[in-house]
This record gives C-alpha cells, sequence and structure tokens, in this order.
C-alpha cells in the first residue's frame, strides 16, 4: 500500500518514456554484445544514476567494443582516452597556453570535456594521472590554474583495466575506485553465445552497424526520472545495514563508506526504472550490491592469504541480513 501511494505522486508517463529510452539503448547493444544482458544492464543502471564504471576482465573479453557500443547508441559527445604511462594530467584535462596575439593565457580544453568518456587500460596510467580524474568524476568539473570549468551533462565515465597482477600496470588508488559506482566483469560467453558472435563477423563487424537510437534529450529525461523512481525507508535501511556490516567484518580492512550506501540507493532506482517499475525492491538492491560495494573494500592480509574475496563477503553479508518485508 506504501508503494502504491507513493506511485500516484510520480509522473507516470514520463518514467514509462524513459523506459522506453532503455529499452531501445538495450536492443541496440544487443546487435554487438550477445549473451551480455546483465552486464548491459548494469551499464545502463549506472548512467542513469548519474555515476561511472569500472570493467576488470582479460584481454579479448570485450571490454572496450563494450563501451563503445554504449557510447555509440546514445547521439551525444563521445571520447576516447588510451592510457599510457607516459600520459600526463594536462593530455586529460587540458592546458592554458599563452596566446601572443592576445597576450594572455587561453585554456584548451582537453577530451574529459564531453558527455561520455571511454578511459581505456586505466590502469596503465601513473597514479600522477589517474589522480586527474578524482575532481572530474566526483564533482563534474575541473580546476586549472585556480579556474574551475564545469563538465557537459550528463557525464560518464567507461573505464577498462586488465587484472593489475598483469606486468605494466599501476594498482588505482582507493579514492579513485571509490567513485566508480559499479565494477565488473564481462566474463567469457557460453560455447552457443561465442559461436553467434563470431558468425555475426563473418563478413563484416556488427559494431559498423550501430548507429544512435537515442538522443541526449531523451537520456537527460531518463536521469531525471530515476529521481522520481520510489524507494521507500525500510529499503533505505536496509541499505545501510548491508554497508555498515563490511565496517565490522574481522576479513574487512577497510569497509564501505556513505558514498557507498548513496551509489547503491540511485543505481537501485535506475535498476528499477529499466524494470519498468515505479518502486525499488528488495530483489533490486540484491542484484546490486556485490559490483557496488565489493572493489570498495579492502581486506585483512589473512583473509586475502587465505583466498577469500571481497565478492564472497559481501553475499555472505547478504545471507546474513533479512530482506524487508
Amino acid at each position: 500500500m506504501k508503494n502504491a501511494r507513493a506511485c500516484q505522486k510520480i509522473n507516470v508517463n514520463q518514467l514509462e518514456t524513459a523506459h522506453n529510452t532503455i529499452k531501445k539503448i538495450t536492443a541496440n547493444m544487443n546487435i554487438v554484445m550477445t549473451g551480455q544482458g546483465h552486464s548491459i544492464r548494469k551499464v545502463i543502471a549506472a548512467f542513469a544514476s548519474g555515476g561511472h564504471v569500472l570493467i576488470e576482465d582479460f584481454p579479448g573479453t570485450g571490454k572496450t567494443i563494450f563501451a563503445k557500443t554504449f557510447a555509440k547508441s546514445i547521439d551525444a559527445v563521445f571520447k576516447r582516452i588510451q592510457l599510457t604511462p607516459d600520459l600526463l594530467p594536462s593530455d586529460i584535462i587540458g592546458i592554458s597556453i599563452f596566446n601572443p596575439e592576445e597576450r594572455r593565457f587561453l585554456f584548451r580544453e582537453g577530451p574529459i570535456f564531453t558527455n561520455i568518456l571511454l578511459a581505456d587500460e586505466i590502469n596503465r596510467a601513473s597514479p600522477r594521472t589517474q589522480s586527474a580524474l578524482l575532481e572530474c568524476m566526483g564533482e563534474s568539473q575541473v580546476t586549472v590554474d585556480s579556474k574551475t570549468y564545469t563538465l557537459a551533462s550528463p557525464f560518464f565515465v567507461i573505464a577498462t583495466q586488465n587484472p593489475i597482477e598483469f606486468h605494466g600496470t599501476y594498482p588505482l588508488p582507493e579514492a579513485l575506485i571509490d567513485r566508480f559506482t559499479l565494477k565488473f566483469q564481462l566474463g567469457y560467453l557460453t560455447k552457443e553465445s561465442e559461436t553467434d558472435m563470431i558468425t555475426a563477423q563473418l563478413k563484416r563487424h556488427p559494431f559498423q552497424s550501430v548507429t544512435p537510437c537515442v538522443t541526449i534529450e531523451e537520456v537527460i529525461n531518463v536521469l531525471y526520472a530515476v529521481k522520481m523512481v520510489h524507494i521507500n525507508s525500510s529499503l533505505c535501511q536496509y541499505i545501510v545495514d548491508i554497508t555498515d556490516a563490511t565496517r565490522h567484518r574481522k576479513e574487512i580492512r577497510l569497509g564501505a563508506g556513505p558514498r557507498c550506501s548513496i551509489a547503491l540507493m540511485n543505481v537501485s532506482r535506475a535498476l528499477a526504472l529499466c524494470d519498468g517499475l515505479v518502486f525499488v525492491t528488495p530483489e533490486h538492491i540484491r542484484e546490486l550490491a556485490p559490483a557496488v560495494i565489493s572493489h570498495r573494500l579492502i581486506l585483512d592480509q589473512q583473509s586475502a592469504f587465505v583466498g577469500n574475496s571481497a565478492e564472497t563477503i559481501v553475499l555472505e553479508i547478504l545471507k546474513s541480513i533479512p530482506c524487508p518485508s
């Protein structure tokens, strides 16, 4: 009954329009990303919630083409940065250059000034360059020579990386990792899906046929619609109970902070919109919790040594906390 009363205050038509926009993006991505339905749901939910995503997986699993397909599905400004060890922060943010004719410094914008940014192989950049993304991702702005520049809206970062045990990579600082709403893996396809994928590429790559299916105005409407999705107080408490539990486990040296709770709430509302609902259910929270929380945790050395993983611990926490009725 509480959900029903809350829904009476919601612009159902606007939510339905936003849901249809999400369906268009999903269908467009399915043309290229065979068998990646769960990953498509996550990236769209993260984008709709105003967050950012980090895709970590082994080489050849389709991380870059996945990000490019999402970006190409939206008629927005898209830029790609190929991160390398010699890349400087100014190569991302921009730099002030002296103009002798006007006798003053002019700011030349870097690729960060876009709607969708693909930071490819982010863990190959130096820590100094990685830190250039902190203000951009946290506050949608950059500061150069004491002057602040506001980034475009929407602003969405899709970063990819190979696992850090590979040669020539740098681990991401905890502050930057915490800026990513979701971190997930694409994983290997089933044999059937992989067969369909290579068969589709016999003549040309399906990515070549992908065109924008929604406008920037339509996706901005999606961002507004997410804020209309209802989440009741018991589910907010449920989210806090989950994140708070990570701060008291003996296997965890650093638990999830309040930013994690906010991210889980927002992305759960976005996922509910993906499902065409006007309110969040406990299933939405449970589906997203591992991808939202796990990468923010730092395990105790002994726990990591014996083979525990952050995702396993989050799943144990989900089992131990009763779902709200």
